[in-house]
């Protein structure tokens, strides 16, 4: 999703650390910078100005299948762990700050993921028939 990983101003980070040889042959690289939970993150309070949280979105996907090693699947209990993670990225987010959210309504509806948070969008993109994806950003109110 980053413009350049390499760019001093992102930090990237993933509950894993892995490289994958795909069903098709690529081969992919998971490299954090900081390898955590997005439901536990290692950082204070107020830390960031942006936060871009990209969670599993897939729940009907085969462990082994290339997109669950790509992406990671929805486990049991993932609405918590959705919400829990939503919770973490505005703790971590500093007041004026955006959250930017990524999803893909493959398997489960946006409207579906945007009642796990309390907080109200800013602005949605408008999905296409062809495209799944969505993109929310969130604003951080003042205190």
């Amino acid at each position: 999703m980053y413009a350049d990983k390499k760019d001093p101003r992102v930090l990237f980070c993933d509950n894993r650390r892995e490289s994958l040889d795909l069903c098709d042959g690529r081969h992919y690289t998971v490299d954090p910078d900081v390898c955590c939970d997005f439901v536990a993150l290692p950082f204070r309070d107020d830390e960031f100005d942006v936060v871009v949280f990209d969670p599993p979105h897939l729940q009907n996907v085969g462990v082994k299948s290339w997109l669950a090693l790509k992406y990671g699947k929805l486990l049991p209990g993932w609405e918590e762990t959705i919400s829990e993670g939503f919770a973490e990225c505005f703790r971590v987010l500093r007041p004026s700050g955006l959250l930017i959210f990524k999803w893909s309504e493959q398997q489960v509806p946006l409207s579906k993921i945007l009642k796990l948070t309390p907080v109200v969008p800013l602005i949605k993109t408008n999905k296409s028939k062809h495209d799944k994806t969505h993109f929310v950003i969130f604003y951080k109110e003042q205190s």
